[in-house]
């Protein structure tokens, strides 16, 4: 998938593999969905109805209510490249999201993932 192409595909369409990730893991949906708006600051309301919406990523994040500040200590690698070096803003988020779905996969601690 191009870059472009990954900026109008849709939320929901990608939100049922973030669920699946997780849960393969023993991971819950609810802590999909509390990543994602600890990290673009929609309450549960809103994220429903963006994904109902079919929201393309790109409107997702520039619609977002309150990035999280703390986004910014958000590290490492996804997809062979480190999401702190990514300069263009949009892919940045994507690639945040994907890194925070990533670590949940992976075991970490709530507080962890989400900066506390």
């Amino acid at each position: 998938m191009t870059k472009h192409n990954i900026y109008k595909t849709s939320v929901a369409s990608v939100y049922p593999h973030y669920v699946t990730k997780a849960e393969k893991k023993g991971r819950a949906k609810t802590e999909v969905d509390e990543i994602i708006r600890w990290l673009t600051g929609y309450n549960q309301e809103q994220l429903e109805a963006q994904l109902e919406k079919q929201t393309d990523f790109e409107t997702f994040f520039a619609e977002a209510p309150q990035l999280n500040p703390s986004r910014v200590l958000i590290k490492g690698v996804v997809c062979g490249i480190r999401v702190e070096d990514i300069e263009e803003p949009t892919m940045q988020k994507i690639r945040y999201l994907d890194k925070l779905i990533d670590e949940l996969a992976k075991g970490k601690a709530m507080e962890k993932i989400l900066r506390k």
